[in-house]
C-alpha cells in the first residue's frame, strides 16, 4: 500500500512552491519523519519529510513549481533503512558488539520525537509561539503543557506527546505554519548511546565539504536583497540547507563592515577578506526628550486589521442612523433589577434588550441576517448573535447561539460567561464562529456616534452608543429624555434601503416599548 506525499500548507499567502532539491532519491528506503526533499517559496525554504517508512517513489522533478496540495512523491510500504547499521562497521574494531536486548533498550530509550504544530482550525494556517511553559533541557511528562500557541482567534496549549528531555527549536514570537516542528523530546537514554557521538563528526565534516545543488544558490528572497544592494552572491557564505544562501545570510552580508564600493556605485563583499571587529559608534544622544517604542503586532491584531480592510474593499457598505428614547428600559431596569439579580444571579443590562429586539426584527427582515456565498444568498431561520467584546489582546466577537429562543435572563447569562472567557483568553474557535448578526456597544467607552464595520461574512452590524439626556419634542412639548443614537451598517449588495431602515425602525419601536418584546407584537 502506498502513501501519497503532498505539498503541505506553508503560509496563508503562499499558493505555490518550487521543488529545489531531492535529498533522497527515487527508490531509496526512507524512515518516518526523515527529510526527503527541499521546498522553496518566495519567502523561505522548507524541508519535506516522509510521513511513514518505506521506499520512495518520486513524482515531481527538481525545479518543478508545485501548487499547495500537489503530489510530490509516494512511499511504498517496506524497505525502510535502519538508522544504526552504518555506524556499526566503523566501531566494530574498537567496540564490542552489544547484546541484542541491550541494543533494543538503548534504541527505545534514546529515540527522539518531533513535536509539531497541530491543526487547530480549518481556516488557520499559522500560529505564533507566544510563550514557552517549559524550558530547553527540562524534563517533561507525557501530556504536560510545554508551550502556548496563539492563533488569530484563540490561544492553545501545546502538550508533550511523550516523556523525556525537551529540546526547543522555535523561539518565543516565531510565526509557525501548521505542521512545523516546534521542539524535540528526547528519551531518557538519548545521551547514553555512543554510536551517534562517533558518527556525528564524520557527518559534520562531510556536510561542510560536500557541494550540493543548493551550494552558493540564494533563495528568492535572498536573491532579491542581494540584487537590490548590488552584492555578488558568490562572495556570500550560505548557512541554509545544503549551503543555500538564506535571507538571513543576505541581510548579514548587507550589514557587513567589510564592503567596498565598485566603480558603478554597487557594493561587493570582499571575498576572503579577514574579519575585523569594529566597535560600533557611540549612539548620538538626541536633544528631543520624546521617546518611541515598537511592539510586534499580535496574530489577532494582524488578522483583525486584514479582515476589516477586506470588508471595506469587498462590500458595498452603508450606514443608516436612528435614535432611541431609553426611558422605558431604564425605568424597567430600575424597578426590577434587584429582583432580577436575586432570582437569576446576573444583572439586568441593556444588551439583553437590544439582543431580543434584534432577534424579533430579524424575523420580519431576514435579509439583514443573510450572507453571500459565491453567487448565492444564504438565509438563516435562526439567530446566532455575535457580541463584540474588548479583550486584553484585542477585539473578539463571541457568539450567543439561538439567541432568539433565549429569555432576557438567558441572554444576560450568556453575555456574562462569554465576557469572562474573553478577558481570560479562554474563548474557543467554536464560540467565535458562525454568527448571523453582530451587536457592538461603543457607548461603554463614551462614543456618541459611529459607523461600525460589518463582521464578515455577515451582512449587517448594529452599533450602540452612549446615553445622553437631550431635549426632544414630545406631544408638542420640549422634554428632557435619555437618548441613544443607534447605527446599522449593512451590505447594500443584498440589503436594500427599505429593509435596512425598516429593520432599524422596528428595533427602535421594540426598545421604546419593551412590553412588545413580551407580547411579540
Amino acid at each position: 500500500m502506498s502513501l501519497e506525499i503532498k505539498v503541505p500548507p506553508v503560509g496563508e499567502s503562499i499558493t505555490e512552491v518550487t521543488l529545489s532539491r531531492w535529498i533522497k532519491k527515487d527508490g531509496d528506503a526512507v524512515a518516518m519523519d526523515e527529510v526527503i526533499a527541499e521546498l522553496e517559496s518566495d519567502k523561505a525554504t522548507f524541508e519535506l519529510t516522509a510521513e511513514k517508512a518505506g521506499t520512495l517513489k518520486t513524482i515531481a522533478k527538481e525545479g518543478d513549481v508545485l501548487a499547495i496540495g500537489a503530489a510530490v512523491a509516494s512511499i511504498e510500504e517496506g524497505g525502510a533503512a535502519p538508522s544504526t547499521p552504518k555506524a556499526q562497521p566503523e566501531t566494530a574494531a574498537s567496540a564490542p558488539t552489544p547484546e541484542p536486548a541491550t541494543a533494543t533498550a538503548t534504541s527505545t530509550e534514546g529515540a527522539s520525537l518531533q513535536v509539531k504544530v497541530p491543526a487547530v482550525g480549518e481556516s488557520i494556517t499559522e500560529v505564533t509561539l507566544s510563550r514557552w511553559i517549559k524550558k530547553d533541557g527540562d524534563t517533561v511528562a507525557m501530556d504536560e503543557a510545554i508551550a502556548e500557541l496563539e492563533s488569530d482567534k484563540a490561544t492553545f496549549e501545546l502538550t508533550a506527546e511523550k516523556a523525556g528531555i525537551l529540546k526547543t527549536i522555535a523561539k518565543e514570537g516565531d510565526v509557525l505554519a501548521i505542521g512545523a516542528v516546534v521542539c524535540i523530546i528526547e528519551g531518557a537514554g538519548a545521551a547514553v548511546s555512543s554510536q551517534p557521538k562517533i558518527a556525528e563528526p564524520v557527518t559534520a565534516t562531510a556536510a561542510a565539504t560536500e557541494k550540493t545543488y543548493a551550494s552558493g544558490t540564494p533563495s528568492p528572497a535572498a536573491a532579491k536583497i542581494l540584487a537590490e544592494k548590488g552584492i555578488n552572491p558568490a562572495a556570500v557564505p550560505g548557512n541554509g540547507v545544503g549551503g543555500r544562501i538564506t535571507k538571513a545570510d543576505a541581510l548579514t552580508a548587507v550589514n557587513a563592515d567589510l564592503v567596498s564600493e565598485n566603480p558603478q556605485g554597487g557594493k561587493n563583499v570582499v571575498a576572503g577578506a579577514p574579519k575585523v571587529e569594529v566597535k560600533a559608534p557611540e549612539p548620538v544622544k538626541s536633544l528631543d526628550p520624546r521617546g518611541e517604542r515598537r511592539e510586534k503586532m499580535s496574530s489577532l491584531r494582524k488578522t483583525v486589521a486584514r479582515r476589516l480592510v477586506a470588508v471595506k474593499n469587498e462590500t458595498a457598505m452603508l450606514t443608516t442612523f436612528n435614535e432611541v428614547d431609553m426611558s422605558p428600559i431604564m425605568e424597567l431596569r430600575a424597578k426590577y433589577k434587584d429582583k432580577f439579580k436575586e432570582k437569576h444571579g446576573v444583572g439586568l443590562g441593556f444588551m439583553s434588550f437590544f439582543t431580543k429586539a434584534v432577534c424579533e426584527a430579524l424575523k420580519e427582515w431576514p435579509a439583514v441576517g443573510a450572507r453571500i456565498e459565491g453567487e448565492e444568498v444564504v438565509y438563516s431561520d435562526f439567530a446566532d448573535i455575535s457580541i463584540a467584546v474588548s479583550a486584553p489582546k484585542g477585539l473578539v466577537v463571541p457568539v450567543i447561539r439561538n439567541a432568539d429562543s433565549l429569555s432576557l435572563a438567558g441572554i444576560e447569562k450568556a453575555v456574562a460567561a462569554l465576557a469572562v472567557k474573553a478577558r481570560d483568553n479562554k474563548l474557543s474557535l467554536e464560540e467565535m464562529t458562525g454568527g448571523t448578526f453582530t451587536i457592538t456597544n461603543g457607548g461603554v467607552f463614551g462614543s456618541m456616534m459611529s459607523t461600525p464595520i460589518i463582521n464578515s461574512p455577515q451582512s449587517a452590524i448594529l452599533g450602540m452608543h452612549n446615553i445622553i439626556e437631550r431635549p426632544v419634542a414630545l406631544n408638542g412639548q420640549v422634554v428632557i429624555r435619555p437618548m441613544m443614537y443607534v447605527a446599522l451598517s449593512y451590505d447594500h449588495r443584498i440589503i436594500d434601503g427599505r429593509e435596512s431602515v425598516s429593520f432599524l425602525v422596528r428595533v427602535k419601536q421594540l426598545l421604546e416599548d419593551p412590553s412588545r418584546l413580551l407580547l411579540g407584537v
